[in-house]
């Protein structure tokens, strides 16, 4: 059974004969009959009670026809929702985000994306940066912000940033007012307060001090890069921290931030699985996340 065979039967019924009929849909008589015979043999049930002059709806016939204009209408909605989609006047699109990387960046992205595309549904997910690589990987997020290095080879990226990494410290500190770069090594007898493992950013924090000839001595720990900021402005230890979190912000009680020597940073990316489709709003919040993180960088 063809969606073609259901359009035949509908004008045949609402034609009441099979010229007219073949004439509106452009098909031959003879052809209009054939298929006609053939749906009637494929289903087993007489459709049309022909006459010499017209053709009347069995009982089958009936319902056979008020099925298929129902089948037709639905076929008719979904093109013309997957021509809105295709359009971007309706979607839905999910989004993995890095809990520091979505606190700062999505509030500028997201209502810029909205004022251009008010249909399009975002939805986000936050998560630790192991648990993002594998909801990316198997199609549980349309796209992810993540940062590089990335340990699944399923998932494709695009650079969105690349941000230098700085350091804080307790307002009192002894390096607080320091006005030179810092060696990684100077931090080697301090107390660092860090991110919880299976997050991006502690795994920075353990490499940069490795690289220098230490291991970190992380006295505390948290799931949110907010209160590391304040556990170090309130004196319990030392951290690493990304340079969009180094912009002024109200309050006193606040860490002193330092560059660090070697400029060490990080790299954002958009990743996705390489094999998923990459739909027209995904693209559309790629662009949209370049454009306005660019304009951020630049204020």
């Amino acid at each position: 059974m063809e969606l073609r065979q259901l359009q035949y039967v509908i004008q045949i019924a609402k034609e009441k004969n099979f010229s007219r009929a073949a004439e509106k849909l452009h098909i031959a008589q003879p052809s209009l009959s054939q298929q006609l015979s053939k749906l009637e043999q494929e289903i087993g049930v007489l459709l049309f009670r022909r006459t010499t002059n017209s053709v009347e709806l069995t009982q089958a016939g009936q319902a056979f026809v008020d099925k298929s204009q129902t089948i037709l209408d639905a076929v008719e909605q979904l093109k013309q929702e997957m021509d809105d989609m295709a359009q971007m006047r309706r979607g839905r699109l999910v989004v993995g985000t890095l809990p520091i990387t979505g606190s700062h960046i999505l509030p500028i992205v997201l209502p810029a994306f909205g004022a251009k595309y008010p249909q399009i549904e975002v939805v986000l997910v936050e998560d630790t940066t192991a648990r993002l690589e594998q909801l990316t990987a198997s199609g549980g997020t349309d796209i992810s912000l993540l940062t590089l290095p990335m340990l699944d080879n399923s998932l494709a990226w695009e650079p969105l940033m690349e941000e230098e990494i700085c350091l804080a410290v307790p307002p009192q500190h002894r390096l607080a007012g320091h006005s030179g770069r810092i060696a990684v090594s100077e931090l080697k007898e301090e107390p660092f307060i860090g991110l919880k493992k299976g997050q991006g950013f502690r795994q920075i924090t353990v490499d940069l001090c490795v690289k220098a000839g230490f291991t970190p001595d992380i006295v505390f720990e948290s799931s949110n890069i907010e209160t590391v900021q304040s556990l170090v402005a309130g004196g319990m230890g030392i951290a690493f921290v990304p340079q969009m979190l180094t912009r002024p912000r109200g309050g006193s009680f606040v860490p002193a931030y330092l560059q660090l020597e070697g400029r060490p940073s990080r790299t954002l990316v958009i990743a996705r699985r390489k094999d998923r489709y990459l739909s027209k709003a995904a693209k559309a919040f790629i662009d949209t996340m370049h454009e306005t993180v660019n304009r951020y960088a630049e204020t």
